[in-house]
């Protein structure tokens, strides 16, 4: 029996016999490049025709760092409570639940320690598919915790930020965590322990008003998304247009907010340079 049947119409198939493409062979940047989804994990999730740097999570940003994608995650049964009793579409502990369901995450961020290039580093990596990567009590106190563990250890620290800004359904309790994380890296900063923060597509709200700016050194992925309200929300505010690209990486680095961009297939690489300078290891290889 034929595949399809005539209609008056056109050709109808019918929907058992439909062959669609299996989902996540193919990914579309922005520019309208198609690349297998294969192609583009083995080049670290950058678009090899444009130069796109993909959206990834905290698990590719550990496969990129540790070596051998060897560490150990800290506080990883952290979850939020839900002390306001938020409600507006939904629940608060039902958004949460949901957003659990879906990513397999518990919170905004995950942190870890592991080797990268044969030594220690503590990272706190933000996922924007969990709420936006909203900043809550949970991400700061992670946050804070792995600072801690950096102070015990004696540990170079890094932050990768992705993020829509403080967690709404939290309110106040969530602008607390702006100062509680910056309180945390003075300690870092008084002890002498390198603080590496990484600005990702996109860094926004809270996130770039506390940690985000607050490195010993303040790099980015190329054409990352970074300031604390959105263009739209700046440009209604102070009725003045805006230079083009006024938000991106490059428009920061030219204007001194960031010391260095880099692609992510050098970040290791990069990352640990930066630490053996700052703590004056020998030069290797």
């Amino acid at each position: 029996m034929a595949w399809f049947k005539r209609k008056e119409k056109g050709i109808h198939t019918s929907t058992e016999d439909k062959k669609d493409t299996p989902k996540g062979l193919w990914y579309k940047s922005p520019t309208g490049k198609i690349v297998d989804t294969k192609e583009l994990e083995k080049n670290f999730y950058i678009s090899p025709e444009d130069g796109y740097h993909v959206r990834i999570g905290s698990k590719e940003y550990f496969e990129i760092l540790f070596d051998d994608n060897k560490f150990k995650e800290l506080d990883e049964n952290l979850t939020s409570k839900d002390p306001l009793s938020f409600e507006d579409t939904k629940k608060y502990p039902d958004r949460l639940k949901a957003a659990q369901d879906k990513t397999k995450l518990k919170d905004a961020v995950r942190t870890a320690v592991g080797k990268s290039k044969g030594k220690d580093l503590v990272v706190a990596a933000m996922d924007f598919s969990f709420i936006g990567g909203s900043m809550g009590s949970v991400v700061g106190e992670k946050i804070a915790r792995a600072a801690n563990y950096s102070l015990k250890n004696n540990v170079p620290f890094m932050i990768i930020s992705k993020s829509g800004g403080a967690r709404m359904m939290e309110a106040a309790l969530s602008l607390m965590q702006l100062a509680k994380t910056s309180a945390k890296l003075a300690q870092l900063a008084d002890a002498q322990i390198p603080y590496i923060s990484l600005c990702t597509d996109p860094t926004t709200g809270g996130t770039t008003a506390s940690f985000a700016m607050l490195g010993d050194i303040n790099i980015a992925e190329p054409g990352a998304l970074i300031g604390f309200a959105g263009p739209r929300v700046v440009r209604d505010t102070t009725g003045q247009e805006l230079p083009e690209g006024f938000q991106t990486s490059e428009f920061l680095l030219e204007h001194g907010f960031l010391d260095f961009i880099t692609l992510r297939s050098e970040l290791k690489d990069k990352v640990n340079q930066y630490i053996d300078l700052i703590t004056n290891a020998p030069l290797r290889a």
